[in-house]
Formats: C-alpha cells, structure tokens, sequence
C-alpha cells in the first residue's frame, strides 16, 4: 500500500484527506492519505521518512522548507522557489509545485486580468505571482514588513507603509489570515479602498467566509474562495504520485464530488 499525507501548521482545516481518499478509493488504488500537524519545519524530511511516506503535499508555513530539502526540482518550483508537493523517487525526494498550474485554472473565469494585486509575501504568494506573470500580467506584491519582498525582486513591491491604495483587475489574498483568526491580510482601510476600485478577488482558504472576502462580498465584487484552486492543484498531485499514469479527468471527477461531501 503507498502511503500519502499532508503537513502544514494549522492542519486540521484540511480537506486533502477527503479528496484524495475518494479519488484512491474510486480509482481502485492501493493507497490512503493522511494529515500530518508539523510544528517544526526543520523536521519535515526526518518526519516524511520515519511516516515510510511515498509522498505527500505541503501547506502553510512549510513550502519553502520543502524546496530546500528536496534533491531534484521541476520547472515550475524551480522558478517560484517553493514546492507543495514531494514524491519519494527511490532514494531521492522530487519536488513539484502544482499550486502555480491549479490557481491560473481556477481564475480562468475571471476574464480580461492585466493587472494584480498578491497580498503576502510566503511560498504561496511566490506561486500565484509566477503563474500571473506567466500571462503577462503586472503584478505588485504588498506584505506587512519589507524583509521578505527582497524575494520578489522581478515584481513591483510594497509594504503596508509605503503603499497607495489604487484598483486592480484581480486582488488575491496568499496570507493565512482569517484561516484561524477573524484578520485582514493588511490593514482594512488600506484594503477597501484598494478593493473599491478593482474588478475581481481570489481568496487562498477554501473552508470558511474569510473577512478579506466579507469585505469583498460586501463591495459586490466578482470573487472565489481557494476551492477550485485546491482541487486543480490535487489532480495533478495525485497523478504526480502515480507517474502521471492516471486519468486526471476521473481523478477531477471525484475530487469535485469529495469536496461537496
């Protein structure tokens, strides 16, 4: 039986679990998913290894930890500096990053985007600018402090004081703020008067009304949650643990089902 399994800080929100086991189970794998609350990044390799995992997906704080440990890197991560998903070649740890293909799938609704606005600054963030700039899109980055912008040297970046509120096509939260909390990704006047003036808005959380996208709601802007997002970016991580021999149509299929479970 392969063994699969997610970590992150919070973990218990995650509805990976209930994605992928159906698809195994559907898809008559040998297989089951689990859920793992690391609370220590430095501990990521030692834990996949001691599990006996064949591999697995990595959520917040941890997706640039896992790049580091990782022996061999595709493109995508490669590039955004960040993986969210290992598979165990051999002896080797290969990381992907299906984050960046599954965002761009999930706003394909969203028509017409020539400029962005990514709040945060973490591996996620890192992901999501790719892909936007991948078509093209002017992108600024907008975190609270300026220490982790030095990452996003090819974007056009702000911290919370030095920013000037303005419209954008699409705004997207990347922070984890209102996942545990009742927070804004940055200080709520700045972020409704940037919110006034836009067209679209992306939330990252996936399981719960967010006050990023209350507020967002409440201005009668075009918007989404994480689901889709978590979905596309799970098809292909389930067809990276098994080769890319699966049927990402079935897998999608049933992962859609789980996720109204």
């Amino acid at each position: 039986m392969k063994k699969f399994a997610v970590f992150g800080d919070p973990i218990a929100h995650s509805i990976s679990p209930r994605l992928h086991n159906l698809a195994i189970k559907e898809l008559n794998l040998d297989a089951f998913y689990g859920r793992v609350w690391l609370k220590d990044g430095a501990l990521l390799k030692a834990k996949f290894n001691t599990l006996g995992l064949d591999g697995a997906n990595i959520t917040v704080p941890y997706k640039q930890v896992a790049f580091e440990i990782c022996d061999v890197l595709d493109s995508h991560a490669k590039n955004i500096g960040s993986v969210n998903t290992i598979v165990k070649k051999g002896d080797l740890l290969y990381g992907y990053n299906t984050d960046a293909p599954g965002f761009l799938k999930s706003i394909a609704p969203f028509e017409g985007i020539k400029t962005a606005l990514i709040i945060g600054a973490g591996g996620t963030s890192k992901a999501l600018a790719y892909a936007l700039k991948s078509q093209n899109i002017e992108i600024d980055i907008i975190n609270r402090s300026k220490n982790r912008l030095s990452e996003f040297s090819d974007f056009n970046t702000f911290s919370w004081d030095d920013f000037t509120p303005k419209g954008y096509d699409l705004v997207v939260n990347s922070t984890s703020a209102g996942l545990k909390d009742d927070e804004f990704p940055m200080p709520q006047v700045l972020l409704k008067e940037v919110l006034k003036g836009s067209k679209f808005a992306f939330d990252v959380i996936y399981n719960k009304p967010t006050p990023f996208l209350n507020l967002v709601n409440s201005l009668n802007l075009k918007s989404k949650n994480g689901a889709d997002m978590l979905i596309f970016q799970a098809v292909l991580a389930l067809n990276l643990f098994y080769n890319q021999s699966l049927d990402e149509d079935k897998i999608t299929s049933s992962m859609q089902k789980a996720m109204n479970l």
